[in-house]
């Protein structure tokens, strides 16, 4: 069995038709090796380095509801200034416990064995500079700076390989306003780290190893539609996720390097969007088939 690594695009519930094009690389043959992504993406990389299977993962993205990821504090239930209040003081509408213990439940009860912390996923082979099967991305706001998780918790005081999993998840898709930052301790100052998408939402480049890779990447991409419907705005919260869509959607996605697009498989997002947490089952599913119909078209080309 051939076997490849990949990267995963962040994009929120878009995140499905990865999970739809990923079943068709496992149909052709191929045996996932390192694995990494950011937002939604990590969460695909996570559990697939976690030793779950794509069927497995179908049923879960169909299971779940995804209106729970949603997870209002005490502030957020105080009616009309709940959203404005929690943005004030804890900077972020949400919660996002619901998906960091949805995250770690799947985790504890991975079909290869419980994975808690990075020191679970070890590397696949010397190729790979990082020391682990899965890389996260995320953003640390107050230092301007990208990161590379585990690895880059060092700099934090952590031991990479203590670093919780779902925790590192939970890091990489805090979306900016919607989700309460996660914040850490380091080098004299609270750092605020939240969704890795507004810096690298693909990083395709990961397991390069300075051109010489140890096997071949495939990244995951997800793309948006030509005409975009517009960002309804009713409130605090839909401002927000407003703002979110416009920093990761707008720009042009189509600006990659070719090498790059040779070894891309571009999933059509069917107008669904990042925070679109109430989309139906018709919804969800067309995605899935997205994903699918896309992979399908890469491998025959």
């Amino acid at each position: 069995m051939n076997t490849i690594n990949a990267v995963f695009e962040g994009g929120g519930v878009k995140g499905i038709g990865l999970v739809g094009a990923a079943s068709v690389v496992e149909e052709k043959g191929y045996q996932f090796g390192n694995v990494a992504g950011t937002s939604a993406g990590a969460i695909v990389a996570a559990l697939i380095a976690a030793g779950y299977v794509t069927a497995r993962l179908k049923e879960i993205v169909e299971s779940v509801d995804y209106n729970k990821f949603k997870d209002p504090g005490l502030l957020d239930r105080i009616p009309l200034l709940g959203p404005a209040l929690s943005l004030g003081f804890e900077k972020g509408i949400y919660e996002g416990d619901f998906v960091e213990n949805w995250i770690r439940d799947l985790l504890e009860n991975a079909p290869d064995g419980p994975v808690t912390t990075f020191g679970d996923l070890p590397y696949m082979d010397d190729g790979v500079p990082y020391g682990y099967r899965l890389q996260v991305i995320a953003a640390d706001l107050t230092r301007g700076k990208m990161l590379t998780l585990p690895w880059d918790i060092k700099d934090y005081g952590l031991d990479p390989s203590d670093l919780s999993v779902a925790l590192a998840v939970r890091m990489s898709m805090s979306i900016p306003f919607f989700y309460e930052p996660v914040i850490f301790h380091g080098n004299g100052a609270d750092c605020y780290i939240v969704d890795g998408g507004i810096l690298s939402n693909y990083p395709v480049w990961l397991f390069d190893n300075g051109g010489n890779p140890a096997r071949p990447t495939i990244g995951f991409k997800l793309v948006e539609p030509s005409e975009d419907r517009p960002n309804p705005i009713h409130g605090p919260i839909t401002l927000f996720a407003a703002m979110f869509n416009t920093m990761m959607e707008a720009h042009d996605k189509r600006h990659i390097k070719e090498s790059d697009f040779k070894r891309t498989i571009p999933i059509p997002t069917l107008g669904v969007r990042t925070t679109d947490f109430d989309l139906s089952r018709d919804q969800s599913n067309a995605l899935y088939e997205s994903g699918r119909k896309a992979a399908l078209k890469f491998f025959d080309g």
